[in-house]
């Protein structure tokens, strides 16, 4: 019986938190993981074949981003059989100000605004449609991160952050319908206050207003976005699947 040939996740925003605990979950299953990151991939960085497995890309930059399209289409067609099984679009940014405070409607600079929209956006538009021939060719899935900040204003996370994000929850709903004739799905999830490095101060606060009672951990949405990437989610596409230990009831 031939062997089947290994299954491939893109994923963007690798290096740390929710995208760094995804390719360990991702990793661990045998699936090939091709990151993408503004920066070169990390000498330190202990992933099987990292390196030729990297694309370093600027998503803030549309150039950059329609360019690493075709880079990522030769690395597929040249180590997948040109196949895609998985899209997870994870970068996001959230510029904060001068002293750490959030950027509201009224203090975000319009250049802020377009480079958050840029990687927080168009970024998984163009990426998912640049390869949706290698999505079809593996009947494949796509996952956007969005994030509960998307649905409610947030006491730390900016007002670029947060629109960009419900922007892509309703892209997620747009994308399923028009590639689920091509057996693609396109789901999201939505995130709350998940334990990283980058949890901004005053965070601890917000543990007593959560049902649970904790913060959530990245391996904890690593497996939903794994979830959504195989076949135990089959029929699923078009959702949000909020993964906040209940903060949003």
């Amino acid at each position: 019986m031939a062997e089947s040939p290994r299954r491939t996740l893109l994923l963007t925003g690798a290096s740390r938190g929710i995208g760094h605990a995804t390719v360990k979950r991702f990793a661990s299953a045998g699936w090939r993981v091709i990151t993408c990151s503004r920066h070169p991939f990390p000498e330190d960085c202990p992933w099987e074949a990292g390196e030729e497995d990297h694309v370093q890309v600027d998503l803030s930059d549309p150039n950059s981003t329609i360019a690493a399209v075709e880079d990522i289409r030769g690395r597929l067609a040249a180590g997948s059989g040109g196949r895609l099984e998985a899209l997870v679009n994870n970068a996001g940014i959230s510029p904060k100000g001068p002293e750490g405070e959030r950027l509201d409607t009224l203090t975000t600079d319009l250049r802020t605004w377009g480079k958050v929209f840029h990687v927080n956006f168009f970024a998984s538009v163009v990426l998912a449609r640049g390869l949706r021939a290698e999505l079809m060719a593996a009947k494949g899935a796509v996952v956007n991160v969005t994030s509960i900040a998307g649905a409610r204003v947030h006491p730390f996370a900016g007002a670029a952050y947060a629109t960009s994000k419900a922007a892509l929850a309703a892209l997620t709903r747009e994308m399923a319908h028009d590639f689920g004739p091509l057996g693609v799905r396109v789901n999201a999830i939505a995130p709350g206050e998940i334990e990283t490095a980058i949890l901004s101060p005053g965070t601890e606060k917000l543990v007593e207003q959560i049902p649970m009672r904790r913060l959530g951990r990245p391996e904890e949405v690593a497996r939903t976005i794994y979830y959504l990437c195989t076949a135990e989610s089959s029929y699923v596409s078009g959702v949000e699947i909020e993964i906040n230990g209940g903060q949003h009831v």
